[in-house]
């Protein structure tokens, strides 16, 4: 049995990051500026392709699931209002 390859520490980070950004003062957008040292938006690219992975899910599932709700929700939105319905 070939063991699973663990998840990056900087991927954790993120997900570390995930699991208690709402603790801060700060808004998220600068809290993510002055932890990560990127803009918002390439941190939303890393999280989405991070909660993509399998070893994220096994690392943290609860999280990484409501994550990934999150997410969904959001793309059903957007298509919800380009067609023009109301969710």
């Amino acid at each position: 049995m070939e063991p699973k390859p663990a998840l990056d520490p900087a991927w954790r980070e993120i997900l570390a990051f995930e699991r208690s950004w709402w603790q801060s003062s700060a808004p998220k957008e600068l809290a993510i500026r002055e932890r990560f040292g990127i803009s918002a938006a390439r941190y939303y690219q890393r999280l989405n392709r991070l909660i993509d992975r399998q070893e994220a899910l096994e690392f943290d599932p609860m999280l990484v699931r409501r994550l990934r709700r999150v997410r969904e929700m959001r793309r059903e939105m957007r298509f919800a209002r380009r067609l023009g319905v109301e969710g």
